[in-house]
């Protein structure tokens, strides 16, 4: 039986990262993987996937208006070398983790995890082949899969989830999209400009319902602008397969119907973790109603030498959130002292377009918790660097505090958005009043100076508009 100091069952962005880190750490380390490739679902059916073709996509629009700077171009999609180039991000990627874990001498496991004792690891592996594992500390880290509907078959073809979706031969004609959460927007965002024609049905009053009411406002004005239907408030009734299409019955808030018709439907729900199988409720490994591994903030289960990390926690499901989680737990496990994490400070990001991005707490959210707010808008509309590039639409928008002027959140629509917020993640990490950053001096002509032009908005002193 092979010992460690630390087991990591799953290779995701949480996983491997805490397998590194406690490899740095002087721990004799091994990971877990049932896919034959490393990096888990973000890495393989999520994240990096899915931006290559949003990358695509953004190539194609950049052409289809290059002549608005003076280039003549024309646009046609080989929808096959989309996919070929989608592919090769995800191979690169894939194998980069796999030299991470020779480079950091991490022994890597192929098969089926599940803890058969407080210390032990059973891998089941090809052909009824199985090899325990002897660990110190072992973290859980195995992720989610996309939440199904029990009456509506996934067939691969005209019912799909995120995973399917990423595999097809060609772009559908028309595209249902359930949910307009960041899955459902950014699949919504993809295909449409490869040529469907996009619905996307949001139960909820708004898209992107977890960011600021304004932020999904300007969000929905945007997609309108570029032909794709969002259908707030509204309810899947019943949907079924006809022929080459599907079609739904879908229910406004006041109880009217109308029929929806699409060659595809993407099934974009929610995600639910993977805890089944695992053994852990035989440890007395506390497991809500829903699923979720119940933690400490130390990332401990109800077994202090076993951690669980990522989207199997109620913690915001987000590769990084679950790479955070798996540092915090491994340092615990080596000894270091830690903090909790601060969660309002985890980033949210869409990588959609117009991409959108966020860090701490909404207007709402900050009257809902007491505070008596300031807000600093700036349109990217007033920005010589934003009309430079042609992309103009959106705004950033900052919540501060206003008895001591600290900023609350940030949240920001359009261009460039999810490389934007990396600064006013810093922001809130540093505890900066939007006095502080209005006196930061940033570059000109960049989209940057809509974060300080807003920080300039909260007391009134904005320069450009």
């Amino acid at each position: 039986m092979a010992s460690y100091d630390l087991v990591v069952i799953g290779s995701g962005p949480g996983g491997y990262v805490a397998a590194i880190r406690a490899a740095h750490l002087g721990m004799k380390t091994a990971i877990v993987e049932k896919d034959s490739r490393l990096g888990g679902t973000c890495l393989l059916r999520g994240c990096i996937p899915t931006k290559a073709l949003l990358h695509s996509a953004d190539v194609l629009s950049e052409i289809r208006h290059a002549k608005d700077f003076g280039i003549i171009a024309t646009a046609e999609v080989d929808f096959g070398g989309v996919q070929k180039s989608r592919e090769k991000a995800v191979t690169k990627s894939a194998a980069g983790v796999t030299y991470l874990m020779k480079q950091n001498k991490i022994d890597v496991h192929t098969g089926r995890g599940r803890m058969s004792g407080p210390h032990t690891v059973v891998v089941e592996g090809e052909g009824g082949k199985s090899t325990t594992l002897e660990a110190k500390f072992v973290i859980i880290a195995t992720g989610s899969v996309p939440k199904k509907l029990p009456f509506l078959e996934v067939d691969g073809k005209h019912v799909v989830t995120s995973d399917e979706i990423l595999e097809l031969a060609a772009p559908p004609k028309s595209l249902l999209v359930l949910g307009a959460g960041a899955v459902g927007v950014e699949f919504a965002s993809v295909y449409s400009r490869f040529g469907a024609e996009t619905t996307i049905v949001e139960m909820l009053d708004r898209a992107l319902p977890i960011e600021d009411e304004e932020v999904s406002a300007e969000f929905e004005k945007a997609y309108k602008k570029r032909g794709i239907k969002i259908l707030t408030k509204t309810k899947l009734e019943k949907a079924a397969v006809q022929g080459d299409k599907v079609v739904a019955t879908v229910a406004g808030q006041d109880g009217g119907t109308q029929t929806l018709e699409a060659e595809m439907v993407l099934i974009a729900v929610g995600r639910g973790p993977v805890t089944q199988n695992l053994g852990l409720e035989a440890l007395g490994i506390k497991i809500d109603k829903g699923g979720y591994v119940e933690v400490d903030g130390l990332m401990r289960t109800a077994v202090p030498h076993i951690y669980a990390i990522g989207d199997i926690v109620r913690t915001p499901a987000l590769a990084h959130v679950a790479s955070a989680e798996g540092i915090l737990a491994v340092d615990h496990a080596a000894g270091k002292k830690v903090h909790p994490l601060k969660y309002r400070n985890m980033p949210s990001a869409t990588y959609s377009d117009p991409e959108v991005a966020s860090v701490g707490l909404s207007e709402r959210a900050a009257k809902d918790a007491g505070y008596q707010v300031k807000v600093g808008r700036f349109p990217f509309s007033a920005l010589g660097k934003a009309r430079i590039i042609g992309q103009t639409e959106g705004f950033v928008k900052i919540v501060a505090d206003a008895k001591y002027d600290e900023i609350l959140g940030v949240h920001i629509i359009g261009p460039h958005a999810t490389e934007l917020i990396a600064e006013a993640i810093a922001a809130l990490r540093g505890e900066l009043t939007a006095e502080e950053l209005a006196y930061t001096i940033h570059a000109h002509p960049t989209l940057h100076e809509a974060i300080h032009e807003a920080a300039e908005a909260v007391h009134g002193h904005q320069i450009h508009i």
